[in-house]
């Protein structure tokens, strides 16, 4: 069982998502799926902003995937 804590989980996951949006051999493909790759990163910041606990302050640029 995984003991790492569910936010870094999800930064993992975005990580490899966008990883995968960027990778040469993904761009080339002519992929057009009902949901992005982005809906999927969309969908992890939902996540992870829920599994945030609730003292924790809450830093929205992180969220949306940005570094300060």
């Amino acid at each position: 069982m995984n003991t790492q804590p569910l936010p870094e989980l999800i930064a993992q996951a975005q990580q490899l998502l966008t990883q995968i949006r960027q990778h040469p051999q993904f761009q080339a493909l002519d992929y057009h799926p009902d949901l992005s790759i982005g809906d999927a990163i969309q969908a992890l910041n939902e996540l992870r902003f829920s599994a945030l606990p609730s003292q924790q302050p809450l830093q929205v640029f992180s969220l949306e995937g940005f570094d300060q």
